[in-house]
């Protein structure tokens, strides 16, 4: 696993010529170099400074982590040993690429090793996470959305895995309180109060609907959302129900527009 991780990276990235001058894409910040000592999870780490660190940008299955009730997802177990095999022990360079720290307190950050290795880009073309975006941490969204898809492409890890399925529209009520991608054709849209609303079916207060707040819709182009009528997308987020099963978008990165 160790190996197709790395290979998968680097065919993403080009590694620096230097160990200390590890290059960083012009969007994003230098944070610092610190050594990994403890690996909470597929996504979270700790340095040896002390500061935990939250990969920025993706997801990746979710281990209890002593909360009551909470099942373990599918391969969490896989995803903290890949991400162990990948970092343990080794020092790696924070980058920023929007908000710098969430409200628990661990850095928001893009990790790369030494030798220019990125590992949200190694996660996910091993298929041991998705992407996972916020509307104030957009950097890198392009390329960790491609490497998802090659992943997903070759069924890679999660993507072999039901629970982690990319969901037809017509299913989504099924799975809310979940996060999901979920595909399908909008049939129509229109802005309510300056709410804009993409609707998949004839009746929006049954059918699957993407909703798009007044400020988050103004991070959109003019008409955008008649651009996507017509149009098989993804959209990515947590499913709930108000009139029917809906995701809340909060920036243009979630929806996906797909080949017909």
């Amino acid at each position: 696993m160790r190996a197709t991780l790395y290979l998968a990276a680097l065919l993403m990235w080009l590694a620096s010529p230097s160990a200390a001058q590890t290059r960083l894409p012009p969007n994003l910040t230098d944070g610092g170099t610190a050594t990994v000592v403890e690996i909470i999870d597929g996504d979270t780490v700790v340095l040896d400074d002390g500061r935990e660190v939250r990969l920025v940008g993706i997801q990746a299955p979710k281990l209890p982590l002593g909360r009551p009730n909470f099942q373990k997802w599918p391969l969490a177990d896989e995803a903290k040993q890949g991400l162990a095999e990948l970092v343990l022990g080794i020092p790696v360079r924070l980058a920023y690429g929007g908000r710098q720290e969430d409200r628990y307190g661990r850095r928001l950050a893009h990790l790369f090793t030494l030798d220019g290795t990125w590992l949200q880009g190694a996660l996910l073309a091993g298929g041991l996470a998705r992407v996972y975006s916020f509307a104030d941490n957009r950097a890198l969204i392009a390329e960790m959305l491609d490497a998802e898809n090659r992943a997903r492409s070759g069924r890679e890890g999660i993507w072999r895995d039901r629970f982690y399925a990319v969901l037809d529209h017509r299913t989504a009520a099924q799975h809310i309180g979940q996060y999901a991608l979920v595909e399908g054709v909008v049939t129509d849209n229109a802005v309510v109060r300056g709410r804009g609303y993409l609707n998949f079916g004839e009746d929006y207060r049954t059918d699957f609907t993407i909703s798009i707040a007044p400020r988050e819709l103004k991070q959109f182009p003019a008409a955008a959302l008649d651009t996507y009528r017509g149009r098989l997308v993804r959209v990515r987020g947590w499913l709930e129900w108000r009139n029917g099963p809906m995701i809340n978008v909060t920036h243009p990165e979630q929806i996906e527009v797909l080949p017909p």
